[in-house]
């Protein structure tokens, strides 16, 4: 692997050291790399080609075989660096079906999530049509725009609406805020539902937007829709203390265990302390939430709270209302107790929006938010907090 990356290093050098001998600029049109992008794109085409056909280009095997390669066409393809124009290799029985660039494709996927990326900051049609010509070069009409984005409003309410699996072993509930420009600029929650397979991988089961008072009759809508998606069963639920929750888990799934948050458990202790008592509570908390039995969380937390108690009167009830919710992780071992402890995971996704939201501006719905969520990379496994877990 060191090979490798040296190699690419040495590569990278010599074609920078080419381009600055020919006077050629690094990016913009003709720039080093487009032209990259192009020689890339078109190797990628040929060898597609030599696939469809059976052979390689000039090879003798190719002759008389009833489809050949028959020249090329100019196709001029927008990507993210800028318009990138490309030769497309066609065969004489035209068959040939490209799948690096499809026909009529004229952008590259990473130019739609650009849009929608765009579209969740609050910009709009023409202001986004804008950005692509100042700073790529490239013309992108209003028009275009929108088909971006109903294009993909229309695979999110198809992913939204998928089938799910019968079984998930752990389910992942929580809230990401996001702002909204309805008049004036609100936080609006979204909330996440992400379900862990029987195979142990991650799977969004879905988002709902809500406006922050929901309750019992709005998450037993939610879990649902989730069950008549093929959801039978869920053994473990790890989600915060959000009002109606628990019970609408158990009524979907009457035996369905419901794990409090621990990482929003102690990040919520950490509210009714002075900061400067922080770092020593959470070595405090840490027995807690790390011993081997519920008897023996008890006593740590009754040491805890002898300590903390008096001060903070506080604290000591957030963690005895939730302590029935927090101790069923205990009964499992350190793995499983990682994966179950936290609702980390969907916290990934809050971050993935986050930069959407935060720099440019507000969107006037929702929507664009959940768009940007649905097409954000898997999240990690979550972990269970260390030390420092709830800072």
């Amino acid at each position: 692997m060191t090979t490798d990356i040296v190699d690419q290093k040495q590569l990278a050098e010599q074609l920078l050291q080419q381009a600055e001998e020919q006077n050629i600029e690094l990016v913009g049109p003709g720039g080093l790399l487009n032209q990259l992008t192009k020689n890339v794109l078109e190797t990628a085409l040929d060898a597609e080609m030599a696939e469809h056909l059976g052979y390689e280009k000039h090879d003798p095997a190719g002759h008389n075989s009833g489809n050949s390669r028959n020249g090329t066409r100019a196709k001029t393809v927008l990507t993210e660096i800028g318009p990138v124009e490309i030769e497309v290799p066609r065969d004489t029985e035209s068959t040939f079906e490209p799948q690096i660039v499809r026909k009529r494709q004229r952008r590259l996927t990473g130019v739609d999530e650009i849009v929608l990326s765009l579209t969740a900051r609050g910009l709009t049609t023409g202001e986004i049509a804008a950005h692509f010509q100042e700073v790529y070069g490239a013309k992108i009409s209003k028009d275009t725009v929108s088909r971006i984005t109903e294009k993909v409003t229309g695979e999110m309410t198809e992913w939204l609406n998928r089938p799910l699996e019968k079984v998930y072993p752990v389910i992942f509930i929580d809230a990401m805020v996001v702002k909204v420009r309805d008049g004036q600029v609100a936080n609006k929650p979204v909330y996440v539902v992400i379900g862990v397979t029987v195979d142990g991988e991650r799977d969004i089961l879905g988002l709902w937007a809500g406006d922050g008072g929901e309750g019992a009759k709005f998450w037993l809508s939610v879990f649902t829709e989730i069950k008549n998606r093929g959801v039978q069963d869920v053994c473990i639920a790890v989600c915060d203390g959000l009002k109606g929750l628990p019970e609408a888990i158990t009524t979907t799934w009457e035996l369905a265990t419901v794990q409090a948050c621990v990482i929003h458990l102690i990040r919520n202790t950490f509210r009714f302390a002075s900061r400067a008592y922080w770092d020593e509570m959470s070595r405090d908390l840490r027995p807690v939430y790390t011993a081997p039995s519920e008897a023996a969380a008890r006593e740590r937390f009754a040491e805890f709270d002898a300590k903390w108690g008096k001060p903070y009167p506080a604290i000591s009830k957030l963690w005895e209302n939730a302590w029935s919710e927090f101790i069923p992780f205990l009964d499992y071992d350190v793995e499983i107790r990682r994966v179950i402890c936290s609702t980390n995971a969907i916290e990934s996704i809050n971050a993935a929006t986050d930069a959407p939201s935060e720099h440019a501006g507000t969107s006037p719905t929702t929507r664009p938010h959940l768009s940007a969520s649905t097409s954000s990379p898997e999240p990690s496994t979550p972990q269970a907090g260390g030390e420092h877990a709830g800072r």
